[in-house]
């Protein structure tokens, strides 16, 4: 069985607190993108991961998907699968690449067995991957809160607008970001923000990340110049970098940017 795990943006995110046992509150709106991976099981003598395309650090049996797998493993008795992993979405970017395929591969294997798992157990196994792993079950937009794991139906919709996302050549360790970032409680929460239309959200809806995400990497700060000077709407690193998403009225063409970034149109 096949599936095609998408990407996701933050529309926002703001860095609340940090708590006792050493994670942080916060607060975000997590969209789906139309970038995807694909991943794919098969029946096998024993459970293995395999990767393809992009290449990611590491054993490929560490694998989130083959962590997913361990764990529905452990209350059902399902037979060893090879897992095909299709790399797309790119590395270290904020894009939440990694938790959609884990997550994804939930889904798989609920309807390759007939699990009969409800969309809340599934979140549930996902959510003991990592934090934003439970959205991708669901993958539709929502307000995300606590630790990034806890969800609110959000109606925000970009569907009229054409959005672009850049992903300079630039790897940002998430653990490296949150240790930089101070907590502060925002002066108006997202979740009252991203009701209102994007044309007023510049200077409102923020990243938490970009201060200290941008000092260490003045090149990410300058593509989302760059995107402004090119007429977005709206422009905004997202999650812990390194991409940096617009959204703009039209369809636009940036060949400057091209020059040394991936550049993903109509996403």
């Amino acid at each position: 069985m096949l599936s095609f795990p998408n990407a996701k943006i933050n529309l926002g995110l703001n860095i609340t607190e940090k708590r006792a046992d050493g994670y942080h509150n916060l607060e975000t709106v997590f969209y789906p993108i139309d970038i995807k991976d694909s991943v794919e099981i098969t029946d096998a003598e024993f459970t293995s991961c395999k990767i393809h395309g992009i290449d990611i650090p590491g054993n490929a049996n560490d694998n989130l998907c083959v962590k997913a797998y361990n764990l529905v493993k452990r209350d059902f008795d399902i037979p060893a699968q090879q897992i095909n992993l299709l790399k797309n979405i790119p590395v270290g970017a904020g894009l939440g690449g990694g938790s959609a395929d884990c997550a994804f591969l939930i889904k798989l294997l609920n309807d390759k067995f007939s699990l009969g798992l409800s969309i809340i157990q599934m979140e549930d196994y996902a959510r003991q991957l990592g934090a934003d792993c439970a959205f991708f079950i669901e993958n539709k937009p929502v307000y995300a809160y606590n630790k990034g794991d806890e969800f609110e139906k959000c109606e925000v919709d970009l569907s009229a607008w054409f959005k672009v996302l850049i992903k300079p050549p630039v790897h940002v360790s998430t653990a490296d970001a949150y240790a930089l970032v101070k907590p502060q409680k925002p002066l108006q929460s997202l979740k009252e923000i991203i009701h209102l239309s994007p044309t007023t959200w510049k200077n409102k809806v923020i990243n938490d990340f970009e201060i200290s995400v941008f000092a260490k990497y003045p090149q990410i700060h300058q593509i989302k110049t760059s995107l402004y000077d090119a007429g977005a709407t709206f422009a905004l690193m997202s999650g812990s970098g390194s991409s940096v998403f617009a959204i703009f009225n039209e369809p636009v063409k940036l060949p400057e940017l091209e020059k040394n970034n991936l550049v993903f149109y109509n996403i």
